[in-house]
């Protein structure tokens, strides 16, 4: 396993971070995995040297939460945990009521108590905001997470997708009130998804930011098993109300077209040239991934491996689109 330092933190994480939305409530999210098909799959993980994992409060309406505490709590030494906050969770879901989503004050301070609770853990090591918050002032929610860290409930400060002008913004105020700021960058990138390249990127490249990207293999369109006729069948693409409006364009199925053809010529499978491309780029901390399956895993691991040279990477950028922003809601 490779590590690395995240952004200008003192903490080093391995080069694959594991997407913890994968072990919840089946009920809530087909395709999830429950605590015990969970466990040999964070096992494997944590054999393998991976030691980061991300999770977030509204994922399995927060039992992603339990069974990402359940299955680390033996190796909380060894391993850095990031969760979210943003979205309402529990019952309120479904039934809104003031105050229990956005990132005020108000719900910032019950959301990190809540998870500390079903982690079963003293701390955090990053916290992140899932979204942000157009109702609450910048200031506040820069306040109110540095109050956290004050307190010992978090140690370091992440976002998530937004528009590079806000984020700038964001590292400007921490910067003028003395207050602590983010972090990491956890944005939509992938060979699919390639806007973030325009501002966000070369912000956070500037900036030190840690980039810890979502849906890096597009949700498992990049696996390759995914073809225009669309015959193939999966519970996720039949479940999953994200992933044909944010993928399955004409364009998108050239893309993975080009990255099939380049996986067979290396005898690799096509998600572990999707993550390769992602490891190529030197503002790429630690792809986030999704894994349902031990080899799904082994496969990344090994991804960190494979070489691509110059005229791989421009053969797989080269039939990418422009996109409309996708993931910022």
């Amino acid at each position: 396993m490779q590590y690395v330092k995240l952004g200008k933190t003192g903490l080093d994480v391995s080069r694959i971070c594991l997407g913890m939305m994968s072990y919840g409530d089946p009920t809530v999210l087909k395709w999830c995995l429950d605590l015990d098909a969970s466990r040999p799959i964070v096992k494997k993980a944590l054999d393998l040297g991976i030691n980061f994992y991300d999770t977030a409060n509204v994922y399995s309406q927060g039992r992603s939460e339990e069974i990402t505490g359940e299955l680390l709590k033996d190796y909380r030494d060894d391993v850095v945990i990031a969760t979210k906050v943003f979205f309402p969770v529990k019952g309120y879901a479904t039934d809104p009521k003031p105050n229990k989503s956005g990132l005020s004050r108000y719900h910032i301070t019950r959301a990190i108590k809540d998870s500390l609770e079903r982690l079963e853990m003293e701390y955090v090591d990053l916290y992140q905001i899932h979204r942000l918050d157009p109702h609450t002032p910048m200031e506040e929610i820069l306040r109110s997470l540095n109050l956290l860290i004050e307190n010992g409930s978090v140690l370091h400060l992440g976002a998530s997708s937004m528009f590079a002008w806000q984020f700038a913004k964001s590292l400007w105020m921490a910067e003028r009130y003395g207050l602590e700021p983010f972090q990491t960058m956890q944005n939509h990138y992938n060979l699919c998804y390639r806007e973030e390249e325009r501002e966000m990127l070369p912000l956070c490249k500037d900036q030190g930011i840690g980039v810890i990207p979502w849906s890096p293999l597009a949700r498992g369109f990049l696996s390759g098993k995914y073809t225009r006729d669309g015959k193939a069948d999966y519970i996720r693409a039949r479940t999953d109300k994200y992933m044909k409006p944010r993928y399955f364009k004409p364009e998108d199925f050239d893309v993975v077209e080009r990255v099939v053809e380049i996986a067979q010529e290396k005898d690799v499978v096509p998600a572990q040239i999707a993550l390769a491309w992602l490891f190529s780029k030197d503002y790429v901390t630690s792809p986030i991934i999704g894994a349902t399956k031990i080899e799904h895993v082994e496969q990344a691991v090994e991804a960190l491996e494979i070489t691509l040279f110059d005229d791989d990477i421009k053969r797989l950028e080269e039939p990418y689109k422009p996109h409309p922003i996708l993931g910022h809601s």
